[in-house]
């Protein structure tokens, strides 16, 4: 057997993991749940095998991909150079161009797929589309099929479900293909959850973590289809008559707009059943033709005399443009006009970059209530009256992937937008891919 570099750990494989991993299909779907080594499984380990085991075609070339090109270099790039040995390959990885070249003729390159076009043009002998429910829905058909055709190409699709999309499309094609034509089928279909790898007090967390969908999706593996109310966990039990207390510290979440100008006021506080959570205590809500400093004014004439610190979330854009540009971007705006009032209890938590949309509204669901059924937000319907209805009223767009549709009603998704930006903040819905050690025999 081949000596294997350190990298290659031990595994202990369950059965569902075996039959992937030594599947015959040309074509394959993994969707799979979060953290149960799908990409180490067969984005790394059974990409190289097959690699290592070369083609009939000359020079043979493969990929592994991702959403973007630092998404393929962070998941990939280090690990294959060091689960590849120096002694297996043709010269040093090229660091510019992301290849890796194996003194069998064969080359491994890792490629972003923002930009299709990377694909095109080299005739491939097979790869992995990682995340694939989060690339655009043509790559596939449009780019990475065609450019598979001459050498008769194969293709495994990993990543955890994302909604109702193309990947759930192209799953179902390959259920139904493999039921019809089994063996011969040119689809293959496998799927495991995260139970089945991960300890049972890791499940068990992450339940406590997540709402109720998201842990469908995330950790059964399960294509939830996303539709209707996007704060789906939002309801009575989330509705107090709390009340703001000037003794604990303030929390103001901002949302940039003009029509309407948003901020929502909230604390961490002692619910009603003495447990603890985030409470929604007030908001400003300014219809028409508002702006930055017209939200300020408002928080300072209602909790100007606060006694304690006053912490600022919100939009990452507002650093970049403000709504009045001559007075500076909105977080300058923000830190000058609060900062009279406040001195130095004012603190700016302003974020390099906001998370893709999807994630924000999970962390705000799980907020709301989590798949254990713990409630840890609070809204008094009467101190915020605006926020109480978004979180009713917002909907997400057809198609079950989850997104927020910003058309229905244009006055809605703002107060709720504004909340969730400090609820991710502080309370992340863990969306991670770290690896699981286990193991497998007879890697090649």
């Amino acid at each position: 057997m081949t000596k294997l570099p350190k990298r290659w750990y031990p595994l202990d494989p369950i059965q569902e993991q075996i039959t992937a991993y030594s599947g015959a299909h040309r074509f394959n779907t993994f969707p799979c749940g979060r953290r149960s080594g799908k990409t180490e499984l067969i984005g790394k380990r059974r990409l190289i095998r097959r690699a290592m085991r070369g083609s009939k075609f000359p020079n043979p070339k493969f990929f592994a991909s991702a959403p973007t090109r630092d998404q393929a270099k962070r998941i990939y790039w280090s690990d294959l150079k060091a689960m590849i040995a120096p002694e297996w390959r043709r010269g040093e990885p090229s660091e510019g161009e992301l290849i890796i070249r194996l003194k069998n003729g064969a080359d491994i390159h890792v490629v972003g797929l923002d930009r299709p076009e990377r694909i095109e043009g080299v005739g491939w002998d097979g790869g992995v589309l990682d995340e694939f429910a989060n690339m655009k829905p043509q790559v596939w058909e449009a780019h990475v099929r065609p450019a598979l055709s001459d050498r008769r190409g194969w293709c495994d699709f990993v990543g955890v479900p994302e909604g109702r999309n193309h990947y759930y499309e192209l799953h179902q094609r390959a259920l139904a293909e493999m039921e019809e034509k089994g063996s011969e089928s040119e689809w293959g279909a496998y799927s495991w959850t995260s139970k089945l790898v991960l300890p049972d007090e890791e499940v068990e967390n992450a339940r406590r973590s997540v709402d109720t969908l998201t842990f469908q999706q995330e950790y059964e593996a399960s294509f939830v289809n996303f539709a209707g109310q996007a704060y789906y966990t939002y309801g009575k039990n989330n509705v107090e008559s709390i009340e703001y207390d000037p003794t604990e510290p303030l929390i103001l979440c901002f949302d940039f707009n003009v029509s309407p100008s948003v901020a929502v006021v909230c604390q961490e506080l002692e619910f009603a059943d003495q447990t603890q959570g985030t409470a929604v205590v007030g908001e400003v809500y300014i219809p028409r033709n508002g702006n930055t400093v017209a939200v300020c004014n408002r928080l300072i004439e209602d909790y100007g005399d606060h006694q304690a610190s006053v912490m600022c979330y919100g939009d990452a854009t507002g650093a970049s443009s403000g709504t009045a540009q001559v007075q500076g971007s909105d977080w300058d705006i923000i830190q000058r006009e609060l900062r009279g009032a406040f001195g130095d209890r004012l603190y700016m938590r302003v974020p390099r970059s906001n998370p893709r949309e999807r994630v924000r509204v999970n962390a705000l669901n799980t907020r709301c209530c989590d798949a254990d059924g713990s409630v840890s937000l609070k809204v008094n319907p009467y101190l915020a009256p605006n926020l109480h209805k978004d979180l009713e009223g917002v909907r997400v767009l057809e198609g079950g992937s989850g997104e927020i549709d910003k058309r229905n009603d244009p006055r809605l998704t703002h107060s709720s937008d504004a909340l969730g930006y400090y609820v991710v903040a502080e309370f992340p819905v863990d969306s991670g891919e770290r690896l699981t050690a286990f193991s497998m025999e007879n890697i090649f």
